[in-house]
């Protein structure tokens, strides 16, 4: 069961990842196509992220949620928008990776 829990919540922090990026495209809402795929993916992310809670800590869960969810947005920030990839802003989001595999790990599920 803690494995289909972990599951959901991976899939759930890359749907937040979709969903804070889509926020740019959607012009403060203002664009049909991408609102709505963005209110979609929210609305996926927050679903997958409460089945997970069934199993696991909350606690744990939302701190990797929204770990996978920084890291994944800061990257794709990088990639898509030309954002800074400043040494001590990649050494920051390697703090966060690590944060989230301790989690994983010393979670007890």
């Amino acid at each position: 069961m803690a494995v289909n829990a972990w599951l959901s919540l991976l899939v759930a922090g890359i749907m937040e990842v979709g969903w804070a990026i889509g926020l740019k495209y959607t012009e403060g809402f203002s664009r049909l196509m991408p609102s709505v795929v963005t209110i979609a993916l929210m609305g996926g992310s927050f679903y997958l992220l409460s089945k997970s809670l069934e199993s696991l800590p909350i606690g744990t869960a939302y701190a990797v949620w929204t770990g996978i969810g920084a890291v994944g947005t800061a990257i794709l920030g990088i990639y898509l928008f030309g954002e800074s990839r400043d040494l001590l802003r990649i050494l920051c989001l390697l703090m966060i990776v690590s944060g989230i595999i301790g989690l994983k790990m010393f979670s007890g599920k």
